[in-house]
């Protein structure tokens, strides 16, 4: 439940920028306290940028089109300091899909520069314009500039023409550049806007917390690119929503990704920011995934804390770090926002239509309602009660 019990909700935690109503306008309930924008960009620092491309119809012509993806960035300490490295940790719950730069990350504990997700065949050009972009912009210029940058991807191929290869490194550059903060656009943008989630029109979801430990109070967000699962499975609030609503599937089939990302200001170490990352697993539960043998489930999680002790200058470095003990405010508050983000995504959408006329319907919101209502599950529309 939120701190606003009977209360309006905030602008930000009831639509998108673009007006698109979110999960919690519906009334469905969720646990925890978002921050003001109740996505990724809550945590400071962090700011998120799209480049989405929507072009033609009708017939699959590979290399004409239809035309339904595009790219999203991540930055974990903004567009001002893109190429500042942060602690980090990744976790793969199924492997068939890709996350590079890390092994680097295993090893190394760093990730440095943006986080970029597309489509599938699109994750290449994502990760070497991304290096193209960090030795053009970050200085020393006159220094040859050294990166392994993280790109994930998750496949768009009923909707986007994937094997025409239409993203292009001025696209990805475009994605960097266009990063900021505040409240960030949600559903059908950016990489997510040929995903397909439960069976519904997919995409870019985002949720944050506020957490409090003995050490004080932090922030955590979650932004994810949703691709997975099959109609029956769906979960809303514990409920199965998608055996009750049938019809009008297009993949029917256990195949999909995701990509997971979750940040925090929290004062973390690498091993405890892997830890945070299997976390993302439990929420995707929550919403009544099984990992499919054919879905990359794969999850990053980064804290911005810590900026001098992630530098290279010194021969010794020091880092604040949480005590393990005080590690599960911020389980919970990952498990919590990544079920909301999962749900965002499909709920802050519209029904798509791309190659061969391929159409993937929209969560219908007033079913979901009646479906909660009828449980004793719905709260106000758009209250926190």
């Amino acid at each position: 439940m939120s701190p606003t019990d009977g209360a309006p909700l905030p602008t930000a935690w009831a639509a998108t920028p673009a007006g698109l109503q979110r999960a919690r306008s519906l009334g469905i309930p969720f646990e925890g306290t978002p921050g003001p924008w109740n996505a990724v960009t809550d945590v400071p620092g962090v700011e998120v940028g799209y480049c989405t491309l929507i072009e033609g119809a009708g017939p699959l012509v590979v290399g004409k089109g239809p035309v339904r993806t595009g790219v999203t960035a991540i930055l974990p300490r903004g567009l001002k300091n893109a190429g500042a490295a942060v602690f980090a940790g990744s976790f793969s719950l199924n492997g068939n899909g890709e996350l590079t730069g890390t092994a680097w990350i295993e090893e190394s504990g760093l990730l440095g520069g943006p986080v970029t997700i597309t489509n599938t065949h699109s994750c290449g050009i994502a990760r070497d314009a991304t290096v193209q972009w960090l030795a053009r912009n970050q200085p020393p210029q006159d220094d040859p500039h050294w990166s392994l940058p993280a790109a994930g991807e998750t496949y768009d191929g009923e909707l986007n023409d994937i094997n025409g290869f239409h993203v292009t490194a001025a696209h990805v550059m475009a994605a960097i550049e266009a990063a900021a903060g505040g409240p960030i656009e949600l559903g059908s943008v950016g990489g997510g806007t040929g995903m397909i989630c439960y069976d519904f029109k997919g995409g870019s979801g985002s949720a944050s917390r506020r957490v409090e430990t003995g050490a004080g109070s932090y922030s955590l967000g979650v932004f994810l690119q949703a691709n997975f699962g099959i109609r029956r499975e769906l979960l809303i609030a514990g409920l199965p929503v998608g055996r009750a609503l049938p019809g009008g599937e297009v993949r029917s089939r256990p195949v999909g990704s995701v990509i997971a990302v979750v940040a925090t200001d929290a004062p973390l170490l690498p091993q405890q920011l892997k830890r945070l990352a299997r976390r993302v697993s439990l929420g995707l539960a929550r919403t009544g995934s099984i990992a499919h043998n054919g879905s990359g489930d794969i999850f990053l999680a980064f804290s911005t804390a810590n900026a001098a002790a992630c530098g290279e200058d010194g021969a010794l470095l020091q880092a604040s770090f949480l005590a393990n003990g005080e590690m599960d405010p911020l389980f919970e508050g990952v498990v919590q926002a990544v079920e909301e983000a999962v749900i965002d995504s499909i709920v802050a959408n519209r029904p798509m239509t791309g190659c061969n006329d391929t159409t993937v319907r929209a969560l219908p919101h007033e079913d979901v309602r009646r479906l909660l209502a009828e449980a004793g599950r719905l709260l106000k529309p758009g209250t926190g009660s």
